[in-house]
């Protein structure tokens, strides 16, 4: 999708950009490559940089609230200072890379509701700065991500919905200020829903997952695992998961399951769950955000209806 638009920020004959994603579907860690087109307005401006922003639909807890709108999660630049002549029309192809943390919006073909991801194109001229051009970008998981997800669907679980939340998980080692968390409703039995949360970089991921009980005296009950990329495509995942489950159920709520390389945490009902472990600081990411009736004008037509596996 293209958007064309005269960048604002800069009165009346001032210059226009068309970003064209040669690659809007990527992977986390893959290289998004496409190219901004610059025309020239009435004119000649100093272009002092080219940006792209990913962005991403995200809410943030702020003291007893939330707020929801466009988080920046990631700056690419792809071009320094120049002079864009009066009329001139430029081309400025990009190769840049995805980061590894980047949260996923589409699974074999479907987008997960709830989910917004886009490019955002930023243009600079004399200490003004218009954010000008937004594209739609799907993202699909890695391919020992997918085995992860692949296993909630073999233990009977069903996908709720998907989002992004500013924060950091304690204890682990993220380069992006925020974390996605894909939902799922809980197969019949003791768990209601579960909430998975992926954590990657070049040599492996964590694998956050956190279990809301359908009663008993506990709560949330998480548990994490630490895998590389290539374990994570042999290891029988829905074994994996199932029997962490079913420790969670067998034992109640008083049990600490520690079995295989899971590390758990448990806490009770009014202020657990995933929330509890993430620290503060999304002050400066809620800050950049954008109102939120923006949002569903700039990811209009992201979301389908029905949602197939997904």
């Amino acid at each position: 999708m293209v958007f064309k638009r005269m960048l604002g920020a800069f009165g009346v004959g001032a210059p226009s950009v068309d970003t064209v994603l040669t690659t809007p579907r990527v992977r986390p860690g893959g290289l998004l490559a496409g190219e901004v087109r610059l025309k020239g307005g009435d004119f000649d401006a100093e272009i002092e940089h080219v940006t792209l922003g990913l962005v991403a639909r995200a809410e943030a807890e702020i003291g007893d609230g939330e707020a929801h709108g466009l988080a920046e999660l990631h700056r690419m630049r792809v071009s320094g200072p120049f002079t864009l002549a009066k009329g001139e029309e430029r081309t400025i192809p990009f190769e840049v890379a995805v980061p590894w943390e980047t949260p996923v919006s589409e699974v074999g073909g479907q987008p997960l509701t709830g989910m917004g991801l886009g490019v955002r194109t930023e243009l600079a001229i004399a200490k003004a700065v218009d954010k000008g051009d937004l594209d739609p970008l799907s993202v699909e998981p890695l391919p020992s991500q997918q085995r992860v997800m692949e296993a909630f669907l073999q233990l009977g679980f069903a996908f709720k919905s998907a989002d992004v939340e500013v924060g950091r998980i304690h204890g682990i080692h993220q380069e992006l200020p925020v974390y996605q968390e894909i939902e799922f409703y809980g197969p019949p039995g003791q768990i209601k829903e579960a909430e998975l949360t992926f954590v990657a970089d070049a040599e492996g991921m964590h694998v956050v997952i956190e279990a809301d009980k359908r009663s008993g005296g506990y709560g949330d009950a998480i548990g994490r695992f630490r895998v590389g990329h290539d374990e994570a495509l042999r290891k029988d995942w829905a074994a994996e998961i199932g029997g962490w489950l079913a420790g969670l159920s067998a034992y109640g709520g008083g049990h600490h399951h520690q079995g295989h390389h899971y590390h758990e945490e448990r806490h009770h009902h009014g202020g657990g769950g995933l929330g509890g472990m993430v620290a503060a600081g999304a002050m400066g990411v809620v800050g950049g955000m954008v109102a939120g009736e923006l949002i569903e004008e700039a990811f209009e037509g992201g979301e389908e209806e029905g949602d197939g596996d997904w």
